[in-house]
C-alpha cells in the first residue's frame, strides 16, 4: 500500500479523488498547475475553484441532484462537507460562498497525511504508476496531446459560459424586491421585473448584442456544439422573443409587492458569498463583450447603476467519448492504470463531477489495497446510475448530462401515487443501499489525520 496514486487537477473531481483515496490509507500525489499556470476561465491559487455558479442545485431527494448529493454525503464526500460548511441562503438549492468554499477544501487536503499536493502542469504520464486524470473541461493544451494520444479517440467539444456577479449595494431596491425562486422555499432572491414593453426593449437590444470575438477552433464550432446546458444568455434571446420569458426570467410563483401582480418578466440574482454582498444574475451567462454586458444588463430597471464585479466569460470545454473509453469505475478499459473524473468523462455540474471523482477514487484506492474486483455501484443509486450512463457503449451521440431520475433504474416493486412516491422510494432504496455499503467498508479511515 506504499504506492501513491497520481491525481491531475485539483478541481471538484481530483479533490473528491484524493480524498476517498487518503481515507483509505493509500498516499495520493496531487497535481495543479496553478498558480504557476491558469486557464483562461481560472483566477483563485485555491483548489476546487467554482468558475459558473455557486449552487449546487436542489436538496429536495425529488430531484435527482438532490438524490446524489444525500449519498455523497453519506460515502464521506469532501465536497459535500464543504458545501455544508459554507452554504448561503438559496431556497431549495444549495448554494455556497465560493470562496470560502474552495479555501474549506485547499486546507482539508493540504492537512491529510496521505496527501501530497505537487504544484506544476502535467503534460505527460507515468503510465507505471496508477493515475487518475482530473483536468475537467478546460485541460491544458500540452495534457491534451497526451490524453488524446493514450485514449486513441478525437476530443468532442462544447462551450461553457459563466454569468456575472454584481455589489448588491448598487442593485435599485426602489425596484428590486426579495422573494423565493419560483414561489418555493425562502425569500433568498433578488428579483429585478420588467414591465412587457422593459422587457421588450431588453430583448431587443440583447439579441443584437456584440459578442467577444473567438478565434481558431472556438469560432469555428461554436454554433455546431454550443452546449445547451449553460447557454449564453444572448444565444437564448436570438431563438424568439419569449424564449427568455419561459426560461431564466420566468415570472411564475413570483409577485411584484409594489404592485400585487406578476411582472410580465424578471431577473434573479442568487447570493454569491456569506455576507450577501455579492450576486449572481441567475441564468445570465454569457458572451457578450464587458462593455455590451454593462450597457445592455443595465437596461433592467433594477440594474441601471449597477456595479459589475465580475463580468461573464465563455469558454472552450473539453470531455472524451466517454462511452467508448470507459468502464463504471471511470477507468480507462485499455489501460487499466488510468482513470478519468470530472466534466472530461462528460458529467455535467458540480455534484456530477464530485461523484465520478468518489467513485474513480475509491476505485482505485482499493486496487492499490488488493481488491480484486472494482467497486461498482448499482444502478438504482445516483451515483451508479451516472457512472453507468458514462461508460454505456450502446451511446451513440455522447452527450454531457448531469443526474437525472429517466436514466435511475426503478425499484421492481410496484408503486402507487405516481410519480413522486416513485421518486421517494427509489431515494429510499438508494439511500439505504448507500448507508449498507458505507457499513461494509474495511478501509476508511479520517483523510486529514484528525
Amino acid at each position: 500500500m506504499n504506492d501513491a496514486i497520481n491525481i491531475i487537477g485539483a478541481g471538484l473531481a481530483g479533490c473528491e479523488a484524493a480524498w476517498q483515496i487518503a481515507a483509505r490509507g493509500v498516499k495520493a500525489k496531487l497535481f495543479e498547475m496553478k498558480p504557476t499556470k491558469f486557464s483562461p476561465a481560472h483566477k483563485s491559487q485555491n483548489f476546487a475553484e467554482l468558475v459558473c455558479s455557486n449552487s449546487f442545485k436542489a436538496e429536495s431527494l425529488e430531484n435527482a441532484t438532490g438524490l446524489l448529493k444525500k449519498e455523497l454525503e453519506i460515502g464521506g464526500s469532501l465536497i459535500i462537507e464543504a458545501a455544508r460548511s459554507t452554504k448561503v441562503p438559496a431556497g431549495g438549492a444549495l448554494a455556497v460562498d465560493r470562496k470560502e468554499f474552495s479555501a474549506y477544501i485547499t486546507k482539508k487536503i493540504k492537512s491529510s497525511e496521505n496527501i501530497e499536493t505537487i504544484t506544476g502542469e502535467i503534460t505527460k504520464l507515468d503510465r507505471d504508476k496508477i493515475n487518475i486524470i482530473a483536468t475537467g473541461p478546460l485541460t491544458s493544451e500540452g495534457l491534451q496531446r497526451e490524453i488524446k494520444n493514450i485514449v486513441g479517440e478525437e476530443y468532442l467539444y462544447f462551450f461553457d459560459a459563466a454569468a456575472p456577479i454584481v455589489d448588491v449595494k448598487s442593485i435599485d431596491f426602489s425596484s428590486a424586491f426579495y422573494a423565493s425562486r419560483y414561489g418555493k422555499g425562502e425569500k433568498d432572491y433578488i428579483n429585478c421585473p420588467l414591465t412587457k414593453e422593459q422587457y421588450e426593449t431588453f430583448h431587443k437590444e440583447l439579441a443584437a448584442a456584440e459578442t467577444a470575438e473567438l478565434r481558431g477552433f472556438e469560432k469555428e464550432h461554436i454554433e455546431k456544439n454550443l452546449f445547451e446546458g449553460c447557454m449564453p444568455v444572448e444565444a437564448a434571446a436570438k431563438r424568439g422573443e419569449q424564449t427568455l420569458r419561459f426560461g431564466c426570467m420566468k415570472p411564475v410563483g413570483i409577485t411584484d409587492a409594489r404592485t400585487g401582480q406578476q411582472p410580465y418578466a424578471v431577473a434573479q440574482l442568487r447570493r454569491d458569498n456569506s455576507e450577501g454582498s455579492l450576486y449572481n444574475i441567475v441564468g445570465f451567462q454569457t458572451n457578450l463583450t464587458f462593455a455590451e454586458q454593462k450597457r445592455v444588463f443595465s437596461l433592467i430597471p433594477a440594474l441601471a447603476g449597477c456595479e459589475f464585479l465580475r463580468y461573464g466569460v465563455m469558454h472552450k470545454n473539453t470531455f472524451i467519448n466517454s462511452p467508448k473509453l470507459l468502464d463504471s469505475s471511470y477507468n480507462l478499459k485499455k489501460d487499466k492504470n488510468i482513470y478519468f473524473a470530472g466534466q472530461i468523462t462528460g458529467t455535467e455540474g458540480y455534484i456530477c463531477s464530485a461523484s465520478s471523482g468518489f467513485v474513480a477514487g475509491i476505485a482505485a484506492a482499493e486496487k492499490v489495497i488488493g481488491e480484486k474486483e472494482p467497486v461498482i455501484f448499482p444502478g438504482f443509486t445516483a451515483t451508479g446510475a451516472l457512472a453507468r450512463y458514462i461508460s454505456d457503449e450502446s451511446v451513440g451521440d455522447f452527450q454531457p448530462m448531469g443526474i437525472n431520475f429517466g436514466i435511475i433504474e426503478k425499484p421492481e416493486e410496484k408503486i402507487k401515487g405516481g410519480k413522486k412516491f416513485a421518486k421517494q422510494r427509489t431515494a429510499e432504496i438508494a439511500l439505504e443501499y448507500m448507508q449498507f455499503w458505507k457499513n461494509s467498508q474495511k478501509h476508511v479511515e479520517k483523510s486529514d489525520g484528525t
